[in-house]
């Protein structure tokens, strides 16, 4: 942590307690802006109550050690325990108010101007101090060292990695919070061998399918999901009207079939009054097709920010009716683009992006989805981390039943596929178990069966019906 002079702590201080809360909000909620402050910031200096020394200098200890910032909850757990032994109650209760304000956000509008302004004293703090040292080194004539001073106050913040250090970053290369996963709520997707948890901050997953089959369902899976690990999802419409994905997500949660719902909004109510301290935020927003870009959706979640929401997990329903910020005469290049714009977006925010695609022809007919049937552009593959192809043939529909591929995987394990049931009533997706399975083709065996018999039957019916028909056509036709 590099050091500013003395003078900083005045500058902190005559803007007040509130305003060092703020900067460390600031530090907290966005970690890329973090990195680059924490090269000109020092707590000592900078802050002055002991609950935000405190909170600092365990946030910032973490990231040296482990080359990421770590997650609010594991932040609270490790000032709990440091603070185990109980000498400090006060200053106990300081830091987990604190951290609650940081979670809901308060005052999330005002942290642009907070980290403008902090970053730039800091620096300029930092370049002070460097002069002042160089003059004093320049009376040795040691001039190499003060060229060495001034370049490293000069690259301290500059938005800059120095890249992962194989040898030295092994406990950062095995942490288990730098991906933040968030997870699918399909037990046998988050597994440790599939994808690790779930979809990770800054990865992009695409759920690929034939037109009808359940995409926008297990959209919504996968944020209902998320909404009952207590995580923020900004859900993006372009087909459907966002009521009606709000009543989708009314339905999953509370098990009332969607065309239910209106008649039991009473009992919809009293679910969410039960569980609002449990339940994430939902922001449902909805634009016409074909008429937005990755920067429509980044200016309504910066805007919604402000009011003290971020996203966690961010669902574009999707991103094959997606414009891109440039123009291309062929649409293949135009979908390839979007892909890869949404991806820069994902990694921007650190936030995990799941989007769909429509299949093309072949994989309408095919048992399967995989990634040959992306509709326009194969290339759009190459920017997802994980790809789901999900089938299920016309025969199929009544049943809900179908098939999930892993057609892509980065995480683990891919060219799995599973035997599934879409419930489109309640829009949720489950895996079935090998002896629901194994039902299921003794089932479609028997229907087979009888389809087979019942064609038979007709077929002998119908020729037994020409049969008869022509025997009475000859007894009827007049003798010459």
């Amino acid at each position: 942590m590099s050091s500013t002079s003395a003078n900083s702590n005045g500058f902190f201080g005559n803007l007040g307690r509130s305003f060092q809360e703020k900067v460390l909000q600031a530090l907290l909620s966005d970690r890329t802006w973090g990195t680059q402050f924490i090269e000109v910031f020092n707590v000592d200096e900078c802050l002055e109550p002991a609950y935000l020394k405190l909170v600092a200098s365990k946030y910032i200890s973490y990231y040296h050690n482990y080359k990421e910032f770590p997650t609010l909850d594991l932040l609270l757990t490790i000032i709990r325990d440091d603070l185990s032994n109980g000498s400090d109650l006060v200053l106990r209760e300081q830091c987990h108010v604190f951290l609650q304000k940081v979670v809901k956000n308060e005052n999330g509008n005002d942290l642009p101007w907070v980290k403008e302004k902090a970053f730039t004293f800091c620096r300029q703090q930092m370049l002070k101090k460097a002069l002042s040292q160089s003059v004093d080194i320049i009376l040795t004539d040691r001039y190499e060292t003060v060229v060495d001073i001034m370049k490293t106050a000069i690259a301290a913040g500059v938005a800059t990695s120095s890249g992962h250090d194989y040898v030295n970053d092994i406990d950062a290369r095995y942490s288990q919070t730098f991906r933040h996963p968030v997870k699918t709520g399909i037990l046998q997707l988050d597994e440790k061998k599939i994808m690790g948890g779930g979809l990770g901050a800054g990865e992009i997953g695409i759920v690929c399918a034939p037109s009808g089959v359940g995409k926008s369902h297990l959209l919504t899976h996968f944020g209902a999901q998320a909404l009952l690990a207590g995580k923020n999802v900004y859900h993006y419409t372009m087909e459907l009207n966002e009521r009606y994905v709000g009543i989708r997500y009314d339905s999953h949660l509370t098990g009332i079939n969607a065309s239910d719902c209106s008649d039991a909004k009473e009992s919809i109510k009293e679910y969410f009054e039960t569980n609002k301290e449990n339940i994430g935020r939902l922001i449902i927003k909805e634009y016409p097709a074909r008429s937005i870009t990755c920067n429509t959706i980044k200016a309504h979640i910066e805007k919604m920010s402000y009011k003290g929401i971020k996203p966690d997990l961010i669902l574009i329903d999707y991103a094959g009716i997606m414009r891109s910020t440039e123009r291309y005469d062929l649409p293949r290049l135009e979908m390839q683009y979007v892909i890869q714009e949404i991806r820069k977006m994902a990694k921007e925010l650190d936030v995990p992006v799941w989007t769909a695609l429509q299949s093309n022809k072949e994989g309408a007919k095919s048992d399967i989805v995989d990634l040959t049937n992306l509709a326009e552009s194969y290339g759009q593959a190459a920017e997802a981390d994980f790809v789901l192809g999900l089938q299920r043939m016309s025969t199929q529909k009544a049943t809900g039943f179908g098939t999930l591929f892993i057609a892509k995987n980065r995480f683990g394990i891919d060219g799995l596929q599973f035997k599934v049931h879409v419930d489109t009533a309640r829009s949720k997706m489950r895996i079935l178990s090998s002896d629901e399975v194994e039902g299921l083709q003794f089932e479609m065996e028997n229907a087979r069966e009888k389809l087979q018999d019942s064609t038979i039957q007709g077929f002998r019916d119908a020729l037994k019906k020409s049969k008869e028909t022509m025997q009475l056509s000859k007894l009827n036709a007049p003798r010459l």
